[in-house]
Order: C-alpha cells, then sequence, then structure tokens
C-alpha cells in the first residue's frame, strides 16, 4: 500500500508540472518553439548527469555486480519483448513509429529514480540504472532510428551521443572506485535533478499548441495506452515468475520489481523530445504522454500487486 500511495504521488508530482507548462504558453509568459532548447538540454545535458551520478554513489563489490547483471538481463529481455511485440503491431495493427517507439520506451529515469529511492531506498535507484542503461542505448540506436525513420542505424552516432559516453564513464568510475571531485559531483548532481521537471514541462508545453479534444479522443493514443501500461508489463510480469530468473539472486525479486517498475512506466519523455528536435510528430508523441502519465496512477500499483501476488 505504501509503495502505491507514493507512486500516486510522484506520478500527480509529474503532472502537475505538465500542467504549468501547458500555462506558462497559454498565458504567453512562453512559446511553444521555446521547448526545442529545453528538449535539448534535457536529452543532452541533463539526462546524462543522471547517468553518471548513479554510478558515482554506488559501492563495488561481487553482490552489487551480480545484482546489477540480474537487472540488465532483465531489461534487455523486456526490451527485446517490447520492440518485437511493437513490429508484429506494426504488421497487424498499423502502429506508426511513433507509437512503436512509445510502446517500447518507458519514463523510467525521470519516474522511477525518485519513486525507488523513496519507497525501496537510495540503495535500490542503482539497480535502476541497468534499466535505463539498456533503455538508453538502445533508445539512441533503434528509437531514434524508428522515430526519425532512418533506414540504419549509424553506429558512430550512438557512441558518441553524451547519453552513451556518459555510461561508459559511469561504469568506468564504478569499476575503479574512482569518483568524480566534489565541485564537478555537486554540478552534475544539481543538473541531473532538473531532469524531471524539464521534461515534463516541455511535454506541457507542446500540448499547449494542441486541441485538447483530439488528444483524449484518439483512440489509437488509447491503445498504445493499453500496451504500454497493462498487455506489456503483464508479459513482463509473467517471464519474471515464470522463467526461473527470480532463483538466479538472493535479492532478485526485490532487483527485478524495480526493472517491473521502470518496464510498466509512461511512455519515454524522450519519444516528444526527439520528435521535437527532429521535427516528426511531437504533437501526437505527447498525446500519448499525457494519456500514459494519467492512467498509469491506476495501472503501476496494479501491476506491482499483481507482481508480489506470484512471488
Amino acid at each position: 500500500m505504501e509503495l502505491s500511495i507514493l507512486l500516486a504521488k510522484q506520478i500527480i508530482s509529474l503532472f502537475l508540472m505538465v500542467v504549468l507548462g501547458f500555462l506558462l504558453v497559454k498565458i504567453h509568459l512562453l512559446n511553444v518553439k521555446d521547448s526545442d532548447v529545453l528538449s535539448k538540454l534535457v536529452v543532452f545535458v541533463f539526462s546524462p548527469c543522471v547517468l553518471i551520478q548513479s554510478f558515482t554513489h554506488t559501492h563495488f563489490s561481487i553482490k552489487t555486480l551480480s545484482g546489477l547483471m540480474i537487472a540488465i538481463a532483465g531489461a534487455t529481455v523486456v526490451h527485446i519483448i517490447y520492440i518485437t511485440l511493437s513490429k508484429l503491431g506494426e504488421t497487424f495493427f498499423g502502429f506508426n513509429n511513433i507509437e512503436k517507439a512509445s510502446l517500447v520506451y518507458s519514463n523510467a529515469g525521470n519516474l522511477i529514480i525518485p519513486l525507488v529511492a523513496a519507497t525501496l531506498g537510495d540503495e535500490w535507484v542503482f539497480y535502476s540504472c541497468a534499466y535505463i542503461i539498456v533503455s538508453t542505448f538502445l533508445f539512441w540506436s533503434h528509437g531514434k532510428s524508428v522515430i526519425c525513420e532512418e533506414p540504419r542505424i549509424e553506429l558512430v552516432k550512438v557512441v558518441t551521443n553524451p547519453n552513451i559516453i556518459a555510461i561508459l564513464l559511469g561504469l568506468v568510475f564504478f569499476l575503479t572506485g574512482f569518483g568524480l571531485p566534489s565541485i564537478l559531483d555537486s554540478c552534475t548532481a544539481s543538473l541531473g535533478n532538473m531532469i524531471g521537471p524539464a521534461s515534463m514541462l516541455v511535454i506541457g508545453m507542446v500540448i499547449a499548441d494542441m486541441d485538447l479534444k483530439l488528444v483524449f479522443t484518439n483512440r489509437r493514443a488509447y491503445a498504445v495506452c493499453f500496451g504500454r501500461l497493462i498487455f506489456y508489463p503483464l508479459i513482463t510480469i509473467f517471464f519474471f515468475c515464470f522463467s526461473g530468473i527470480l532463483s538466479l539472486h538472493e535479492e532478485a525479486s526485490r532487483i527485478l520489481l524495480v526493472t517491473l517498475l521502470a518496464a510498466s512506466a509512461p511512455c519515454a519523455a524522450n519519444v516528444t523530445q526527439v520528435a521535437q528536435i527532429y521535427h516528426k510528430d511531437a504533437t501526437y508523441a505527447s498525446a500519448i504522454n499525457v494519456i500514459t502519465v494519467v492512467f498509469c496512477i491506476v495501472s503501476m500499483p496494479l501491476m506491482v500487486a499483481i507482481y508480489q501476488l506470484f512471488l
């Protein structure tokens, strides 16, 4: 019950930030074009800082390393399942590129890191990084190519992306025990803390230029919402509980609970931001994001309850 209450509070807090972004445009303090700059800051500055911080504040041990491997394995399988299901959805239901990306990639960083810290403790935030690592790498390779309709993945652009560089640096810090100088550590921590509010403001600003009636009457958006919040997470629960992965680590059930939270989160704000930066359908991406944020207040606690029921 405590997890469900804290989860709902965190989601409502993020939704209020979306409302603020909406109002800032409506009262003409900002305009929709300003969201382009904010999107670039989120994607190329705030997000890398979050990744680096997650690794530099975790003590290396065989136990934490093996737990990280379990979490990475779980996150990898989840993404393989989600990408496969979305590809099938394209074939049988005509999912477009924004819909496919929204189904596969979740708002794991913005929502899950503060949620895990508040409910399970700061020491468990490290395991949320496993999902972020896998999701970040795949998003900037597979996800970006889907959204931007690129015929092939350009490996050079993937490995030179600031988020991928941040992951590699973070792994070096974790494995060697070295950290950032205190001043630089404080700087990256402050910048990383801005990712949630900034991401939600972008969504609200983009929505301010939309016809809200069209947002909440779009049947396809609700279909994507059902897949993102209900159907895909249920497949994840089935895999975790019946594949034997829970027996591979003494704390696997708690580690994979963190993974499940990330896998059942609303669609990634990055989908909207990348669509905005590369002039794709950011309006539709924002609509899907808002609908999933609204309904995940109920769906995420439900998925956690079902998972705990099968343990």
